[in-house]
């Protein structure tokens, strides 16, 4: 804990902190002892608050209270994990020419030299308690341990464990160790970055990305190797050519599938891989973010019996998540329910699944078609691309299934369109569709930190509310702490636009209106918009009001 036991017990005794009969009896008691200072702090005869003050008036430097701390995004990647963990030493700023750290022991010179020299740069350093550096290393790396790496990281469906002198390789210790923390904290991309003189590791939590690590450059081709290996289907030789693949893993007691892409890029090989949360779609449709009107509308939608469902967004809005929801809460006995998907990213118990191989010819309209001829009650498209395929899905609503599936548009009312652009007829749309549903995710306020705001003119104005419909509502802001990364967010909810196609909507659509005079009609109807129910959920306090303007901007 502390390297100069007895230089620190002769400063607490000299500041009156600690009675000199006390370490002489339990030096009598305990001959050769070398760590009294920590017996002492364990049997509470001193406590490490004293020991800060003691070393910070001694040292010269300040202390710290890292629990009351706000760190800046991304600054535990200037010093790396296997440092921190060696040396109990925690990042706090760069302002590009000193680094300032946080150590318990700055009384050990020799450890703050090796720092220094290890990573180049000069320390500021600043002085805190063991406890707080503890919980600011779980708080910064994830969980810690003795050489800072989860050797626990499992290849599902490899040929034989690993000999333990290749699971001790350095490089598979490294690349364990980046995928066991962003498991850790709940990230859901990993991007492998090569830069011109560095290998940048960064991680997306909650739609955002930060640097979690940098190493030498040097490491690339290895690290990059080892994901391959892993995937058991890329190729390690080739390295001009874009190439996908998956890895099924088990960290701890979890199992993790990963989507897996490479491509070269100027400095050398890209990685990024989405982590797919098996536990995110086995949930239902109240824990998808609906207030509890919407849902119950969502409900009866998808308890009909036919007709089409669409699920509208930009990549990365939680479409999959939210379609796998519907198939969870009409998941049946007496239901057969069949999905075609590009990939096939999570497996669903009770529901058979196709994927989708252009390669033999198994395109989504071929696979449509086969599947039909297996008599489901329900179809699940993971997205319609083309004619053949919207002309199948459609004709498969019209003879009594009910079909899921997605759209990249803006919103919902612009979906029609989308259709009408690809060939489909207007009225054969609006036979068959009964709903669509625009979505998009924001960042969930943390409950820890988030604290109340006052929003100006201009954001009651954007936002559309009166101001006498927030009188007497506390609406809240990020505020920060540990638990959020100091973010003030923790975690995504969507927010949701549900275009309900009914008897007067079919007429405006067969009527020929364009997208945006079929968007104000609904409107007017009382659809409400992204941005309505962006309001709902500041007005809630779930979110901010910057999230929902910065994600609702067509509105």
């Amino acid at each position: 804990m502390y390297s100069n036991q007895s230089y620190l017990s002769t400063l607490l005794q000299e500041a009156g902190l600690l009675e000199p009969e006390v370490v002489q009896d339990l030096r009598a008691e305990q001959p050769g002892l070398t760590d009294e200072v920590s017996v002492l702090l364990s049997r509470k005869v001193i406590d490490e608050n004293s020991v800060a003050k003691v070393i910070s008036t001694n040292s010269g430097f300040q202390r710290v209270e890292l629990h009351r701390y706000t760190f800046p995004q991304g600054i535990e990647s200037r010093i790396p994990r296997e440092i921190a963990e060696k040396y109990k030493i925690i990042p706090l700023g760069d302002d590009g020419t000193e680094l300032s750290a946080c150590m318990a022991d700055t009384l050990n010179f020799t450890a703050t030299d090796t720092i220094s020299r290890l990573l180049g740069r000069p320390l500021a350093l600043y002085v805190s308690t063991p406890s707080d550096i503890q919980d600011a290393l779980l708080s910064l790396y994830g969980s810690v341990g003795g050489d800072g790496v989860d050797d626990s990281v499992t290849v599902i469906g490899s040929e034989g464990a690993e000999a333990a002198s290749e699971a001790d390789a350095p490089i598979i210790k490294l690349v364990n160790q980046i995928l066991s923390d962003a498991v850790k904290q709940g990230v859901s991309d990993i991007h492998i970055e090569p830069l011109e003189k560095s290998l940048r590791v960064r991680y997306r939590l909650d739609g955002k990305l930060f640097e979690a690590a940098t190493h030498p450059k040097r490491l690339l081709p290895a690290i990059i190797a080892r994901y391959k290996v892993m995937s058991r289907t890329m190729k390690i030789s080739e390295k001009r050519a874009p190439q996908d693949g998956r890895i099924q893993l088990k960290i701890g007691s979890k199992d993790i599938d990963l989507r897996v892409s490479s491509v070269p890029s100027n400095h050398g090989e890209s990685i990024v891989m989405r982590i797919l949360n098996k536990s995110s779609v086995s949930l239902g449709l109240d824990q998808a973010g609906f207030m509890s009107d919407d849902l119950a509308l969502f409900r009866e939608l998808v308890s009909l019996p036919d007709g089409i469902i669409l699920v509208t967004g930009p990549t990365g809005s939680g479409k999959t998540t939210t379609l796998y929801s519907c198939l969870n809460e009409i998941n049946l006995p007496d239901r057969k329910i069949i999905t075609v998907e590009d990939p096939v990213e999570y497996e669903l118990a009770g529901i058979n699944q196709v994927m989708v191989r252009a390669d033999v010819g198994m395109t989504f309209a071929a696979a449509l078609r086969a599947m039909l001829r297996q008599a489901p009650n329900i179809i699940m498209v993971g997205e319609i691309r083309d004619k053949e395929t919207a002309t199948i899905s459609i004709n498969a609503s019209l003879t009594g299934h009910l079909v899921f599936s997605t759209l990249h548009t803006n919103d919902a009312t612009s979906a029609v369109a989308r259709l009408a652009d690809m060939g489909i007829k207007k009225f054969l749309i609006a036979s068959a569709v009964r709903a669509i549903v625009a979505q998009r995710l924001v960042r969930r306020l943390c409950d820890t930190c988030k604290e109340p705001v006052q929003l100006n003119e201009q954001q009651l104005k954007s936002l559309g509310i009166d101001p006498s419909r927030s009188a007497g509502t506390t609406i809240y802001g990020p505020g920060s702490c540990s638990k959020c990364r100091n973010t003030g967010y923790k975690g995504r909810v969507g927010i949701f636009e549900i275009f309900l196609v009914d008897d007067e909507i079919k007429h405006l659509i067969n009527d020929n209106l364009s997208a945006p005079q079929l968007r104000k009609r609904a409107k007017e109807l009382g659809m409400r918009t992204l941005r309505d129910d962006g309001v709902r959920k500041v007005l809630a306090g779930l979110t901010s009001a910057e999230e929902v303007l910065s994600s609702t901007q067509q509105d």
